[in-house]
């Protein structure tokens, strides 16, 4: 809709990187066009190597494009009302262990410039929101893997961001604890906020987000909503095991003579992710 407010914009985003050998360079990003829109679940996909961190970085203003750029509600990522209004969980995150999670919180909301009695309350807030009242005046170093993933989702929160960024936010966590992920994506979505989420988890993937992108080798394959890109189903989707596609037909075609209702099974996000990444990569060998 043309009254829509975009969160993030990438226009031709581009990021090289130079080679020891003089002239050669690596193009990690190559010419990215998205929008994403406010309160929404954006999925960023793709194989490792694909792009998506190195895209992550130039929206953060981590890193500069080479060409192209990027926006964050119309501000350059490089202003500080743009940083502020951004959280970040990296994939693997690392905190000084001789820090408690109340100290680390505090770390954080200080470079933020949050002021000092509003932090205080805040910081409670987000431990205890995260079931670590008990542990906020423990050294960070004595934290489960478990327990870290919940601090680093309190400290992507500590400046009441608009816009989350989670980066492969399951990684190494159980099922549990990728329920939880899940649990907090959409409490997120109905505060308001808007994610951008990268993860290999595609069949969560395709239950949280409203649209997802696919990169491989830097470039965007396809993007849309999930229903557009997924389309209906159709036959060819029933699970019927252990018959060739004339067989096939033949047990569809007895059940409609019957009476019966033939309901395709779902396309699948993985599968659609798998075909994409493997036809662009036969292309690259054909080249």
């Amino acid at each position: 809709m043309a009254n829509e407010v975009q969160a993030i914009e990438l226009e031709g985003l581009t990021k090289d990187f130079s080679l020891a050998e003089r002239g050669k360079y690596l193009r990690a990003v190559d010419h990215l066009t998205l929008s994403i829109r406010e309160n929404s679940v954006y999925g960023l996909l793709g194989p490792n190597g694909s792009g998506k961190s190195t895209t992550i970085r130039m929206l953060l203003g981590l890193s500069k494009p080479s060409a192209g750029s990027a926006s964050i509600f119309g501000l350059s990522p490089d202003s500080r009302e743009a940083r502020s209004r951004i959280g970040y969980l990296p994939d693997a995150p690392y905190y000084h262990s001789f820090l408690s999670g109340r100290e680390l919180m505090r770390f954080f909301g200080t470079l933020l410039g949050i002021k000092k009695r509003l932090l205080e309350e805040r910081i409670v807030e987000l431990l205890v929101r995260f079931g670590l009242e008990d542990a906020m005046d423990r050294k960070v170093g004595t934290y489960s893997k478990g327990m870290l993933q919940r601090l680093g989702f309190a400290q992507a929160l500590v400046g009441d961001p608009d816009i989350l960024i989670l980066d492969e936010p399951t990684a190494g966590v159980d099922p549990v604890g990728a329920a939880e992920v899940g649990e907090f994506v959409v409490s997120l979505k109905k505060q308001g906020k808007t994610v951008l989420l990268c993860s290999h988890l595609l069949t969560q993937v395709q239950d949280l987000c409203d649209h997802v992108g696919i990169l491989n080798r830097g470039r965007l394959l396809a993007h849309g909503k999930i229903e557009d890109l997924l389309g209906d189903g159709d036959d060819s989707a029933l699970e019927l095991d252990g018959l060739d596609e004339r067989e096939r037909q033949e047990v569809v075609s007895f059940a409609r003579e019957r009476g019966g209702r033939v309901r395709p099974g779902r396309n699948d996000l993985e599968d659609l992710f798998r075909r994409l990444v493997r036809e662009d990569s036969n292309q690259e060998e054909g080249e």
